[in-house]
């Protein structure tokens, strides 16, 4: 019988709509995972590396990404968690975001990210999306923290 942590979720979102949408979603699709929103990139990154409760210390976790914020673009915070040493680059990060340029996606994969979600713009259409993401977050093995890391 393996000791799983439960995989605390990190949502960086800057639009207060769209987060409670996400939450809202995630829930109903049966996720009671703790859900740690950030509005801005600069406080999400210092949770991120620095906070004790946080994926690089306590692990482990899952990052929703919006690219969109207001102090900084989501595919910087990106590059910092996967260019780290330690658990946090190997933390899932799924990207939601209205951008459906072909270069930013790309982009988002060539630094690391393992899911690129456009942000349908029919509430109906993100509501679903959002629900299938959880149905998904179900289902996902995230990696475990190394012994003493």
């Amino acid at each position: 019988m393996t000791d799983h942590k439960t995989v605390s979720i990190v949502m960086i979102e800057d639009d207060e709509g769209h987060a409670r949408l996400i939450e809202k979603n995630i829930r109903r699709a049966g996720i009671s995972n703790t859900i740690t929103h950030f509005t801005d990139g600069t406080s999400a990154l210092d949770y991120l590396f620095n906070a004790a409760d946080g994926p690089q210390r306590n692990g482990p976790a899952l990052v929703l990404l919006d690219l969109n914020l207001p102090d900084m673009s989501g595919t910087d915070i990106l590059a910092k968690i996967k260019a780290t040493d330690g658990p946090l680059r190997r933390t899932p990060v799924v990207v939601l975001t209205t951008t459906d340029d072909k270069v930013e996606i790309q982009r988002c994969y060539d630094l690391g990210c393992n899911v690129y979600i456009t942000k349908p713009v029919n509430y109906e259409s993100f509501a679903q999306a959002i629900r299938q993401l959880g149905l998904f977050l179900s289902v996902i093995q995230v990696p475990d923290m190394e012994p003493g890391g």
